[in-house]
């Protein structure tokens, strides 16, 4: 309890002392600490989601009878967004060569380069969704110290000016200010050290999200233009094929 109370004065004494620039550079570091700390917390939650989710997406596209069904499934279990917009944008490209393939936007293009165009503007779209709030994070990690530093380097500079024409100089008159001033230092690594590892986690786990993405756009891909479907590790079917015999 006393600690608490020492810190607590500490603090207050610090304020009270400093001027404008340090009360300035003092709520800069809060607003980008209290913002950095909203970007971890957003993109735990997307992360949260995409994990609990996808999974159960994909098996829900696989396993539905027909493209329509695939695409109402996919897009119920998708929280994210992210592979039911991969899903409904190849699907709707798809129809849009079957429909315009003799003329129009679809004359002279194979479906399989359709599908793939379409395809692949929309893992950049989700892509950009996926990594947004990282360059804030790096940027974060990267200039906080400088700034506390230079909070830091204005409150010496504030406290020694404050001494100056003092006939004798006393320790603890130039040891407290210093040391109040030295906080802004670590205000700057209490801001930048929590952006940086979260920078670091959130890119990871950002390429595994990625990658799966990726995964499920060459097999949607597979599917739209060729008919074959499958799982992991399971044997490719023709869908086609087996429609056919199954009305026959």
């Amino acid at each position: 309890m006393r600690m608490e109370n020492g810190v607590a004065s500490g603090l207050a004494q610090f304020w009270v002392q400093g001027d404008a620039v340090t009360h300035f550079v003092a709520v800069l570091l809060l607003v980008l600490s209290l913002a950095s700390w909203y970007v971890v917390a957003g993109k735990i939650l997307a992360l949260w989601q995409a994990r609990r989710s996808h999974a159960r997406a994909l098996n829900a596209f696989w396993g539905a009878e027909s493209l329509p069904a695939a695409i109402e499934a996919i897009r119920f279990e998708d929280k994210t967004g992210i592979l039911s917009g991969l899903a409904i944008s190849g699907a709707n490209a798809a129809e849009l060569h079957r429909q315009h393939s003799a003329r129009g936007i679809g004359a002279g293009v194979s479906s399989s380069e359709f599908v793939t165009r379409a395809v692949r503007c929309q893992i950049v779209e989700a892509q950009a969704r996926i990594e947004s709030g990282l360059t804030f994070l790096a940027s974060v990690g990267s200039t906080a110290p400088f700034i506390g530093l230079f909070g830091t380097v204005w409150g010496i500079y504030h406290a020694l000016v404050g001494l100056s024409g003092a006939t004798q100089v006393v320790l603890d008159k130039v040891a407290g200010p210093v040391g109040e001033a030295l906080i802004m230092t670590a205000a700057g690594l209490f801001v930048a050290i929590p952006a940086v590892l979260a920078y670091n986690a959130f890119t990871r786990a950002n390429r595994l999200t990625l990658a799966r993405m990726d995964g499920f756009a060459h097999d949607l891909h597979a599917y739209l233009t060729t008919g074959l479907r499958g799982r992991p590790g399971d044997k490719l079917v023709d869908l086609h094929a087996a429609r056919s015999a199954k009305s026959a």
